[in-house]
């Protein structure tokens, strides 16, 4: 069974999404992390895995060894020697000086209980080194040796518990690279309890922190969208309603994509009460060829049974009649925003934002690169990330039970 259960536990190469493997090179190649640290780091399986993606999709050379040259010290003189060792000491003396005055500082005047917080490792440290007893430590400190065995033992238990953590959390994000710590805490709070750990959200927080875990929203703004034409604009029916069915309401958008090579654009297609990406496309230009190529994926993937409204800006290629023609040949009612304002469409929006910030986490190579991360970054957001507008349910789950309660 043993057996059959580390078999299982085995991850490949397809385990791994585009975007995760991006950012290990980048880490890798920034200097942030070596090879085997980010191997580690990440739990990846396998001693070449991350050289053969340094090596793919890195934009060094991997294929030679560096090369290093040691320089042959000088060999002092005994009295330069005696200089160095003078120099050294009284470098130390001063050092000493000033950690001890920084520590009654702390202290004194802060009210830092730093004997408390950090003695144990002070000590394991110098132990290692063999600078110092533990007993001379202690009796230096007035701590006893039985209170040092006893919260070792509940720090040691405590770093086994929070390694499990950590490895859960590494095996979550490297389908979900940016997933927020609270969504995390939903997915993996049952999962951690069942092992008996305890850690509640904001416990989880500060681990994070202290791993240099946790996410950093990103803000970024281009403009995408012509109001200002000739085409005939269509009123917003979205006022004052609230979708309660699947493909009741979709929203578009389209946003921009940058990639080393060129920039592309993306357009999406939500359902409004589900947040499901029903259909997407990406393209090299803001043309209308490529909205009508995501409304062609929706409506071959969705079935549309009930009247259905669509969303968007007043933009160009929304207002034209390749696009209105697609939409009353489906029998799709159009509906856009009043003015200018970004808000009447806010939904559309965040999708663009989530899409773009929590999945595209590296800039893709090319055109072809990046319609592949964002083929992943569909089928993961509709199918394992949770949304907080939706109880911490994925997309593909509501939208399910929607279409489900709508057939019933």
């Amino acid at each position: 069974m043993k057996e059959r259960k580390k078999q299982s536990d085995r991850r490949s190469q397809r385990d791994y999404s585009l975007a995760f493997k991006l950012q290990v090179v980048q880490q890798v190649e920034k200097g942030e992390l070596t090879y085997k640290k980010a191997q580690c780091h990440y739990g990846i399986q396998g001693r070449s895995t991350v050289l053969v993606w340094l090596r793919k999709h890195g934009t060094l050379d991997w294929t030679l060894p560096k090369q290093y040259t040691l320089e042959n010290d000088k060999n002092p003189t005994p009295e330069q020697r005696i200089k160095q060792l003078e120099a050294a000491l009284k470098d130390e003396q001063d050092r000493n000086l000033i950690y001890k005055t920084m520590f009654d500082i702390l202290q004194k005047e802060h009210g830092v209980a730093l004997p408390k917080k950090s003695f144990t490792q002070t000590i394991q440290r110098l132990k290692a080194k063999g600078v110092v007893s533990l007993s001379k430590a202690c009796r230096l400190f007035g701590i006893s040796r039985q209170g040092y065995y006893q919260k070792q033992q509940r720090i040691d238990k405590r770093l086994r518990e929070l390694s499990q953590v950590k490895a859960d959390v590494i095996k979550e994000r490297i389908h979900l690279p940016r997933l927020g710590t609270r969504k995390l805490y939903y997915r993996l709070s049952k999962q951690i309890r069942s092992k008996g750990i305890k850690i509640g959200r904001d416990a989880l927080f500060d681990f994070l922190r202290s791993e240099h875990m946790l996410i950093r929203p990103k803000h970024s703004y281009h403009k995408t969208t012509n109001s200002k034409h000739w085409l005939h604009k269509y009123p917003n029916l979205l006022k004052g309603m609230k979708a309660s069915r699947a493909n009741e309401v979709w929203v578009s958008d389209i946003t921009y994509i940058d990639t080393k090579a060129e920039t592309g654009y993306l357009s999406l297609i939500t359902d409004a009460c589900s947040r499901k990406i029903v259909g997407y496309h990406l393209h090299d230009s803001l043309h209308t060829d490529g909205v009508a190529a995501a409304m062609q994926m929706a409506v071959k993937h969705e079935r549309i049974n009930a009247p259905l409204i669509h969303h968007s800006d007043r933009g160009l290629q929304y207002c034209s009649s390749q696009y209105q023609q697609l939409l009353a040949k489906h029998n799709i009612t159009p509906s856009m925003t009043d003015g200018y304002d970004c808000y009447q469409n806010a939904l559309a929006e965040r999708i663009n934002g989530i899409i773009k910030h929590e999945f595209l986490i590296t800039k893709p190579a090319d055109i072809h690169q990046a319609g592949q991360m964002i083929k992943e970054a569909v089928r993961i957001y509709n199918c394992r990330r949770p949304h907080l507008a939706l109880n911490y349910q994925t997309p593909q789950t509501v939208h399910q039970q929607k279409m489900l309660a709508s057939f019933t």
